[in-house]
């Protein structure tokens, strides 16, 4: 038989020529069932049983000597990528092991296009792919830094964002990378916790019913039709070549064989070659053991093949590194082995037989000893020293530390060597005053602040953590080192400062009472649990305004372009009098800009998650955002908290206050706006955000002018310019909209200019007088406007037509002061039912009384009524008499019951009847101007609402005429002639109410008391600035993600310490979230 040299680049390659076997006696067909059956599971030629060796008539082959000169040997057929494996089992388990090396690097393949954490295909997502098991990047490390978050690698963040543990992750299992959106989500989380709907996916190993490479059709399910097998992809294997079953020799009835002697056989070396090549990229995309372990190559004697091949790894073709020795005595590298076991299944890749990573076992020690002794050859160019393999590493070790000794000059030594000045002897460091320890170390704390700004992002306090970490480890002190470490990573046993500042915030904590829970809960408990009081000042500032950075384009009018702006004095700009005669109140405030910044910061996760569920794209829409605000400024009455001596001085103070409504985006190529965000409570004190806090009274104009101006000027420069905010990591343009609708009465007569509300104008809206509106209750329309109202003032102030002053007020109708602050034409829902129940509970009186039979009651009379009414309703309906009308009792009095309870006392029954009538019409129309959306809410009552009106006022101007002769209530006008007009033009009047800012009130009366201090300015800004982290949204969300915290908490502490403890957790249970 002839034979051929065939030029190799290792020893693998070269393999014995094949023995010229005689021809066999199957027939054609048993070659061609041979084909058909390559692929099933027969039992190896080894195993071959006596009956079939018999049938053969073939001998198994003999073992054979492979010799070797110069790198080239014997021809062989093919080349062999997994060793330990002979021509005989090539067409067996070897190709079955080829094919699964196909499935699974295809499986790679796909798994490397698809995100970790979201399962979505990278492509699909715009924005850079980020590693799974890779450390932070500087953007990255920034942004959760500002957050809070001191990890340092993606594994830390995921695991306490998405709860879980990608360490374990394999490539063959796990995808290594995750998308930008998923990483947009671990952002805004700030590396401690997901707002969003993420679900992470349960990753499974390759199987045959592997829904990547095969993915399942519904519609073949459904049809019932047979899937089709998957089409192979283009890592296939090679196509082998065609050749006749009579020149072939069946060897062992497993495969047939070419002779060598013939010149036809070129193709199927080629063929073999190129699988050959294929299998080694595929194990290499496995083992990744290139860099770490040492080729054959770098061996410089020349050694015999068979004692060469003993010491090679079967997998990796290497020289074998930390060897183990499988149950069927192969041997393969540790990592190797378990990373092929890990992919392929517990199988030996030499002869396939079961072997299990618990299986493998050191070998001998003498082939270790064999093993460590060989010699090789330094790579390094000029070196050419040859030394044994055990010490090979640290020889080229060696080389990297001359190289780095050349590098740095010997002189920098000389700084770090301590030098003896002589004097007294050194004393040791703990034993010095602070002040001398911060000389000591001056020189150290200024390298350590040099490396952590140039490598930690300026980070120190990780970097001496991280030192002082490293030096419990080496004294043994893990126990410690494991608390610390925990406290640095965040899953400690201590609460986020976020939570800590929402538990204080939520419960009226004041600094004192905050500290003394934190100390008591310590020294309980054993651990700190609660954060120090000046962690929680730091968390303050990132939800305060004045922290982030915005621009607006064009810039505003007479508004300073300053980013950083906090609580300001609202009385800055105040242009004195001639008698320089100082303001007589205090007053505190943010700037509306910054201020409304900070609220659309704190609405970012919402923004976001609305365009999701909208269908839009986060990296298309940075345009066109729209922002509607409305604004509410109300009176608080006396707010007066009496601190030390003296005598309690009655104190009245106004609060301006804004709410975000609604968020809406105008899209590229769309026509109408989509609403993203809307809130879902807007009459709530949670989303009714503070501005400006002062003490005066509402009545006070001039001093209301002069404090509010300032915000009227920033508000109308908002107008005309558009805010340019980093949302999502995106730049955005907003335009924002005002609403002043959250005003009462008296206040919107106070703004505009109006006389006060017991003038003989009767509405804010219209031009009727209170006798015409009592004629004419139903029809009539909105006349009045901020516009005109100015321009009437200008009259009222010039008298052009030199009139009277009767003649110039009924010109101008009843404008008698300069309007500063622009209103909306509305009417607000809150104070029309306190309006209105007023009223009816003087109708009770009267009825009780029967007045439409009496001309003058007497004063004894009507409070005999009284007394018998309040009597009736603290006896039947549980309601005690109040001082004043309030929200409260006004919801519990405008009902039916209330009416037959009211009934008893009225002698007449035609008076009874009336009255129910006319508490039925009431009731039906009080849904209409109360439902943050009529339309959907109330769709029946507000189609009738109209009907209803006219019978209401036909009870009124008949029935009760006795007591609306010439004359009606203000909120009785508008409930019946103007309501209609409203819904119609803004869709609501209960969302646009000014309820959030009247119910935060009482907030300010526990701010106060929360921080009673002795300066009222300090007062001020203490109340407001916990107002406003008493809004934040971050907050809310934080305190309802961690509510269980605290109970949870308890398990950690001993039993005997959570008795003690049990107390201090009960009282911070926050009913508001």
């Amino acid at each position: 038989m002839a034979e051929e040299s065939l030029e190799t680049d290792g020893h693998r390659s070269s393999m014995p020529a094949e023995l010229c076997h005689p021809h066999s006696k199957y027939s054609q067909w048993k070659f061609k069932l041979f084909r058909l059956k390559s692929m099933e599971k027969v039992p190896l030629p080894t195993e071959t049983r006596p009956e079939e060796g018999a049938l053969s008539g073939i001998p198994p082959p003999a073992a054979l000597n492979i010799e070797v000169d110069n790198g080239t040997g014997a021809e062989s057929v093919m080349k062999l990528c997994l060793g330990g494996k002979s021509k005989e089992n090539v067409e067996g388990p070897g190709r079955r092991v080829d094919m699964k090396l196909q499935e699974m690097d295809t499986h790679m393949n796909h798994l490397r296009c698809l995100c970790r954490l979201c399962g979505m295909a990278l492509r699909t997502v715009k924005g850079p792919v980020h590693d799974v098991n890779g450390d932070l990047d500087e953007v990255s490390k920034g942004a959760l830094r500002k957050m809070g978050c001191k990890f340092t690698s993606w594994p830390e963040v995921i695991l306490k964002v998405f709860k879980v543990d990608v360490k374990e992750d394999t490539e063959s299992v796990h995808p290594l990378s995750f998308c930008h959106r998923c990483w947009v989500v671990t952002i805004r989380g700030g590396g401690f916790c997901s707002f969003s709907r993420t679900r992470v996916p349960e990753w499974k190993p390759h199987s045959s019913t592997c829904n990547l490479c095969s993915p399942r059709k519904p519609s073949f399910q459904r049809t019932g039709r047979k899937r089709r097998k998957a089409i192979p992809r283009a890592q296939s294997l090679a196509k082998r070549a065609r050749r006749d079953p009579g020149d072939c020799i069946v060897v062992g009835e497993r495969k047939a064989l070419r002779p060598f002697g013939d010149n036809r056989h070129g193709p199927v070396l080629r063929a073999q070659g190129q699988l050959s090549i294929q299998r080694e990229h595929w194990v290499k995309n496995i083992t990744h053991c290139q860099r770490d372990h040492l080729n054959t190559k770098l061996i410089c004697e020349k050694l015999p093949v068979d004692f060469l091949y003993s010491f090679t790894c079967l997998v990796c073709d290497h020289l074998l590194s930390d060897p183990v020795q499988s149950p069927c005595r192969h041997l393969f590298c540790r990592s190797c082995i378990v990373k092929y076991n890990r992919v392929l299944g517990p199988h030996c890749p030499a002869c396939n037989a079961s072997c299990a990573v618990e299986e493998l076992a050191p070998p001998a020690k003498a082939f270790l000893s064999a093993l460590h002794s060989l010699p090789l050859l330094c790579p390094r160019s000029g070196c050419g020293q040859q030394s044994r393999l055990d010490s090979f590493r640290a020889h080229c070790q060696g080389h990297d530390l001359d190289e780095q000794d050349d590098k740095q000059p010997s002189a920098e030594l000389d700084n770090y060597l301590r030098t003896n000045k002589g004097g007294r002897p050194r004393q040791h460091l703990l034993s010095l005053t602070r002040r001398a320890q911060k000389h000591r170390l001056r020189d150290m704390k200024n390298q350590l602040k040099v490396f952590a700004d140039k490598e930690e992002g300026g980070d120190l306090r990780s970097v001496c953590q991280t030192l002082f970490l490293l030096a419990l480890r080496s004294g043994n002190e893990h126990r410690r080192a494991d608390e610390l470490e925990a406290m640095m990573q965040g899953r400690g046993f201590e609460l986020h400062p976020a939570v800590c500042l929402a538990i204080r915030v939520n419960t009226f904590l004041s600094c004192s009472q905050y500290h003394k829970m934190y100390r008591t809960v310590k020294a309980t408990s054993g651990r700190q649990i609660f954060q120090p009081l000046n962690t929680l000042r730091a968390a303050e500032k990132g939800l305060l305004p004045g922290f982030h950075q915005f621009e607006w384009q064009p810039a505003l009018k007479n508004v300073s372009t300053s980013c950083t702006v906090g609580i300001i004095n609202g009385l800055s700009g105040w242009a004195s009098s001639v008698d320089d005669f100082p303001a007589d109140t205090t007053t505190r405030r943010f700037r509306y800009d910054v201020a409304l910044v900070s609220a659309l910061k704190d609405l970012e996760e919402d923004i976001l998650e609305g365009l999701r569920e909208s269908g839009m794209e986060d990296s298309a829409c940075t345009s066109g955002f729209s922002v509607m605000i409305k604004e509410s400024c109300d009176g608080m009455g006396d707010v007066s908290e009496k601190h030390g001596g003296g005598p309690p001085v009655p104190e009245k103070a106004v609060r301006f206050s804004f709410t975000v409504m609604s968020v809406s985006v105008l899209a590229d190529e769309e026509v109408e706006e989509v609403t993203i965000f809307t809130e879902a409570k807007p009459n709530s004190e949670l989303s009714c955000k503070p501005l400006c806090l002062m003490f005066v009274d509402e009545s006070n104009h001039e001093t209301l002018t002069a404090v509010l101006g300032p915000i009227v000027a920033e508000r109308n420069a908002m107008k005309e310019s558009r805010l340019i905010l980093s949302v999502g990591g995106l730049p955005r343009s907003f335009r924002f909209h005002f609403r002043g609708t959250g005003y009462d009465e008296k206040m919107v007569r106070e703004v505009e200019g109006l006389e006060a509300s017991g003038s003989t104008y009767v509405c804010t809206l219209c031009d009727s007088t209170r006798a015409e509106a009592s004629k004419n209750m139903v029809l009539h329309s909105i006349t009045r406007s901020h516009e005109e109202n100015l321009d009437r003032y200008e009259i009222w102030r010039t008298n052009p037509f030199s009139e009277s002053v009767e003649e110039l007020r009924d010109r101008v109708k009843g404008i008698s002061a300069k309007p500063f602050m622009e209103t909306q034409p509305t009417m607000d829902a809150l104070h029309c039912d306190i309006g209105n129940a007023t009223e009816f509970y003087k109708i009770f009186q009267d009825e009780i009384g029967e007045v439409y039979r009496k001309v003058n009651p007497s004063r004894e009379e009507r409070r005999s009524w009284r007394a018998a009414l309040d009597k009736q309703l603290r006896m039947k309906m549980k309601l005690k008499p109040v001082m004043r009308m309030n929200g409260n009792y006004a919801r519990r009095l405008m009902t039916q019951e209330v009416v037959e309870v009211i009934c008893e006392l009225v002698p007449s029954e035609e008076r009874r009847e009336a009255l129910r009538e006319l508490m039925r019409l009431y009731i039906q129309m009080k849904p209409v101007w109360r439902a943050t959306c009529p339309a959907k809410e109330c769709p029946d009552q507000l189609c009738s609402y109209s009907f209803n009106s006219q019978r209401f006022a036909d009870l009124l101007s008949s029935t009760f005429k006795y007591r609306y002769n010439g004359k009606i209530t203000n909120y009785l006008h508008k409930t019946l002639a103007h309501v209609p007009e409203i819904i119609e033009r803004d869709g609501s009047i209960g969302a646009w109410a000014s309820e959030g800012n009247e119910s935060a009130n009482k907030l300010f009366r526990r701010f106060r008391k929360m921080n009673a201090r002795q300066s009222k300015a300090f007062e001020l800004e203490d109340v407001l600035k916990h107002h406003w982290l008493y809004t934040s949204k971050y907050l809310q969300k934080f305190m309802e993600a961690h509510k269980d915290s605290a109970k949870a908490l308890q398990a950690t502490i001993d039993p005997e310490a959570s008795q003690d403890c049990e107390n201090v957790f009960s009282s911070l249970e926050v009913n508001d979230f």
